[in-house]
């Protein structure tokens, strides 16, 4: 069974910057899709960023130039970097993935991904 395991959240002014990291266990990690995901109260999850096996990636408009995600094959490891951050970007972060690529190009559905993280709280203060 899949685990994933996000880490690295907590509060931070406008214009900091927080690591997230999602350690993931119990299978081929290479193989695998995977994605970042975020909710802010009262609004519904969202995607924020995606990485495929082969290491490409993509963004949400709203964190494009800010958001940086990558890979760590050896320590199974994913991170997300996230940089000039804004209060809006005030949400729970989650780690999602699946072993297929999200149908349709549709890394930032959340119906995409089959296994995902307990999420880990990112609170940005103006």
């Amino acid at each position: 069974q899949v685990q994933l395991v996000e880490s690295g959240g907590g509060s931070v002014q406008a214009g900091g910057s927080l690591r997230l990291s999602c350690a993931v266990s119990g299978y081929t990690y290479r193989t695998y899709y995977m994605g970042w995901f975020r909710q802010a109260p009262g609004k519904e999850r969202e995607g924020v960023a995606s990485i495929d096996a082969d290491g490409s990636t993509r963004y949400a408009d709203d964190v494009k130039g800010r958001f940086t995600t990558s890979k760590d094959n050896a320590k199974n490891t994913l991170y997300l970097q996230m940089n000039s951050l804004k209060p809006e970007d005030t949400a729970m972060y989650y780690c999602a993935a699946d072993l297929r690529r999200a149908r349709g190009g549709r890394w930032y559905s959340e119906v995409e991904y089959k296994y995902w993280g307990q999420g880990t709280q990112v609170t940005v203060s103006s």
